[in-house]
């Protein structure tokens, strides 16, 4: 267990660049502010066929003492600059961060998640700035429970005889200096002990799985690189040393481990691009080895689940040799004595119907499906039938469960209880503030657990852990009962959506080479300005991941402004299959580019968004996508959001500052192969910069604690002063933020409103 924390690391810098903006007493007008201008200071570089000059490299010269405070000096210039330049809008951010903090969930608590006799949840005491773990036994909630409304939910005054705190992070505050944030944290299957690792004194700790009925813990120890590679079990109570289970000394090999649902097992995962692994480990004695049970070609996703006396294999390996676009089940029999394992599929495939995602219980094997675009929520029952090859999901007799309009996501709560037959997920839509449901698999009731409040006026919205008495009588006993197996249970009033103030429109929007784009719309139909609207245009594509596209309630001061909020589904991101993701990679990735021109082109030739008030939203790899098209069309932006973005790829993939994984060069490219290194210097916004053009607006924020370097942001707006035409009213502006804004409700608010207010002082200018 001492390989857990580690001493606390400071980071002065970090704190003295802060952002914190004084109050600025009334004073005449000044002249309008100058932006900074560091001193270039080009070095040459030459790799395969090509040479070039980076005038900026020195901002990530680390150990470059003289470097490093020629920074600090250029930082707090930025800063300076950034506060002069926003200082009129000090009356307009103060009104944006009161409506957004106004919005934050009132609730204190996270709604109780049953395990066994226990009901485990989170809840923030008042005046405190982090959570308490907490628990208390299920048979005595019951009688702490108030149904008055606002304030339905347990009650925790009354209730506090019966709670039991587990974790104080703010004790753990004390501690470590101020700071206590969770990374993991595994409750034993015991329920007797807690582990959990604090950020960022356990960084060297990626992994945590209980064995042996909670009397032994194994964790995954990463190396300098941060590239987890050993596993460790640690005995409760031994005073032996913790015992080495397995090292992986190829450093292009990753490992992660986990439990089965049913504590059986406990399954290592080892991947590298050459090739991935399964292997298991016996729960009830961790320390009699580790058995290989599956393998294949190269990196693929694979979840390892079993089930009496059979294990399920769920991938997106290539079958046969040939890459597929899908994840698929396989299952072998636990007993199997063949070698190496036979696996056969589990459902036969159905390009109409592709899985996405699966849970295991006792009893029920839930679905996430994808039909086209929109995502379905089935359950079928347990045991599936077996020796009669694979069988179509239809045949299973699956039944479907309720989902509003407009879904954009559907994830899987922590479900523990592998015997209960209920199972949380959480539903998300742009329309609609995201809703943690339980679905009651034996009987097809659904309730509606936890939802934020937004529109304070509503009678029928929730409060807490608990529905009000008109949702209750409406959801809390609904069951699925079409006989077609079809559920229509989209209605407005059931799930608390926003339907009837925000429009939600979804458009294919033709790319460069005829691909077709999902493209999302919403806006308020009571504000939207017509052929006049401004408009913020989402986007992500990258890791195959899905664009976050729930309901954000910050946005709700732009949309009630008559904003448009777009979200466009480049190539590069998720929900179009593996081929999707991988048309949009590596030397593909200009298809992400141009997909997200293509989209913006079609927001103003359609007249959804006026032609000079177009604004891109980018977050980390998706901030490389806006700054490309931005090179590429500067003239279709009048502003930009790029927050801790990736700006400078060729550099960051030739002389990586922080450790990269060989999931982020299959992404962006392997700079050795001449053709990924061309691809990279194609699409990189540092490299691609328009001289004497017109840019738009840039807000970028950036920070030390994040996978790309804080130096990046600071080149990149550099080289953009320099090269491009300087209009004070579209300025390019670089935001040093804390790293601690993401767990701080007021940073967050503080944060939003200066990005508001900024696309807001654009577009008025």
């Amino acid at each position: 267990m001492r390989h857990l924390l580690k001493p606390l690391r400071h980071h002065c810098r970090r704190l003295r660049w802060a952002h914190h903006r004084a109050q600025k007493a009334a004073a005449s007008p000044s002249p309008p502010p100058r932006p900074p201008r560091p001193p270039p200071k080009p070095e040459s570089l030459t790799f395969h066929d090509h040479s070039w000059e980076d005038p900026y490299s020195w901002m990530s010269k680390l150990n470059d003492k003289v470097a490093m405070r020629h920074l600090d000096m250029y930082m707090e210039q930025e800063e300076k600059y950034t506060e002069a330049t926003m200082s009129g809008t000090d009356r307009l951010q103060s009104k944006l961060q009161s409506e957004m903090a106004s919005r934050f969930a009132s609730d204190l608590s996270t709604p109780p998640l049953r395990w066994g006799p226990w009901l485990y949840y989170r809840r923030v005491e008042e005046g405190k700035q982090f959570p308490v773990l907490c628990r208390r036994l299920a048979s005595l909630n019951d009688e702490f429970i108030s149904h008055k409304s606002p304030s339905a939910g347990f009650d925790f005054t009354s209730g506090k005889r019966i709670e039991q705190k587990l974790l104080d992070y703010n004790q753990e505050a004390q501690r470590f200096g101020g700071y206590a944030y969770e990374e993991l944290s595994e409750v034993s299957p015991d329920h007797r002990f807690i582990a959990y690792t604090i950020k960022p004194q356990a960084d060297r700790v990626s992994n945590l799985a209980w064995a042996k009925d909670g009397q032994a813990l194994l964790y995954v120890v990463t190396d300098q690189n941060k590239r987890p590679c050993r596993i460790y079990c640690s005995m409760i109570g031994s005073t032996d040393d913790d015992f080495l289970i397995l090292e992986e000394t190829d450093e292009n090999v990753y490992v992660n481990i986990r439990h089965t649902k049913d504590f059986r097992f406990v399954t290592v995962h080892t991947f590298s691009t050459a090739s991935s692994k399964v292997f298991l480990i016996n729960a009830a004695d961790p320390l009699s080895g580790v058995n290989l049970v599956w393998e294949c070609e190269g990196i693929s996703h694979g979840i390892l689940e079993h089930h009496q006396g059979y294990l399920y294999l769920f991938t997106d390996a290539a079958k046969e040799g040939q890459s597929v676009d899908y994840h698929y089940l396989l299952r072998s029999h636990l007993d199997s004595s063949s070698s190496p394992r036979t696996w056969e599929s589990v459902f036969t495939d159905d390009p109409d119907w592709v899985v996405e995602d699966l849970d295991f219980s006792h009893t029920h094997l839930v679905v996430t499906l994808r039909e086209g675009r929109n995502f379905r929520l089935c359950s079928v029952t347990l045991p599936l039938p077996a020796g009669k090859g694979p069988v179509h999901l239809k045949e299973l007799h699956p039944q479907f469960l309720p989902l509003p309009k407009y879904v954009s996501q559907i994830s899987p709560g922590p479900n523990y209880d592998y015997h209960s037959s209920k199972m949380r997920f959480t539903i998300s839509s742009p329309v609609m503030p995201d809703a943690v449901v339980d679905y009651d698999l034996s009987n097809g009731e659904w309730n509606i657990v936890q939802q934020q409040n937004i529109l304070h006026e509503r009678t029928r919205v929730l409060y807490g852990t608990a529905s009000s008495a008109s949702i209750i009588e409406e959801t809390l006993n609904s069951k699925i009962s079409n006989p077609s197996n079809e559920v229509n249970s989209d209605d407005d009033q059931l799930w608390n959506g926003l339907s009837e103030f925000y429009a939600c429109e979804q458009y294919n929007v033709a790319s460069y080479d005829g691909v077709l784009l999902p493209l999302t719309v919403v806006y308020s139909r009571k504000n939207k300005k017509e052929d006049q609207s401004p408009g913020l245009l989402h986007v992500h594509g990258t890791y195959g991941e899905l664009l976050d596209k729930r309901w954000h309630s910050e946005l709700k001061s732009l949309l009630d402004r008559g904003w448009i909020i777009a979200y466009a589904d480049v190539r590069g991101g998720g929900g179009g299959g593996k081929k999707w993701h991988h048309d949009g990679r590596c030397t593909k990735k200009i298809n992400s580019i141009k997909d997200y021109i293509s989209c913006a082109n079609f927001l103003v030739d359609k007249e959804i968004v006026h032609e000079n008030k177009l604004a891109g939203w980018g977050y980390s790899a998706g901030g490389l996508v806006v700054a490309s098209a931005i090179n590429q069309s500067p003239h279709l932006f009048k502003a930009a959001i790029l927050k801790v973005p990736f700006l400078d790829p060729t550099n960051t993939l030739l002389y990586p500052i922080l450790p990269l994984t060989a999931a982020d060069y299959e992404e962006f490219g392997y700079p050795g192969d001449i053709a990924d290194f061309h691809a990279i210097r194609d699409y990189s916004p540092y490299d691609n910069i328009q001289k004497d053009v017109l840019y738009p607006a840039v807000l970028v924020s950036s920070s030390f604690n994040t996978r790309f370097g804080v130096w990046e942001a600071a080149k990149w707006v550099a080289r953009v002063r320099e090269l491009t035409i300087y209009d004070q009213k579209r300025p390019i502006l670089l935001n040093l933020t804390t790293d601690m804004v993401e767990e701080n409700r007021y940073l967050q608010c503080k944060e939003s409103a200066l990005e508001s207010a900024f696309l807001i002082k654009v577009m008025e200018s």
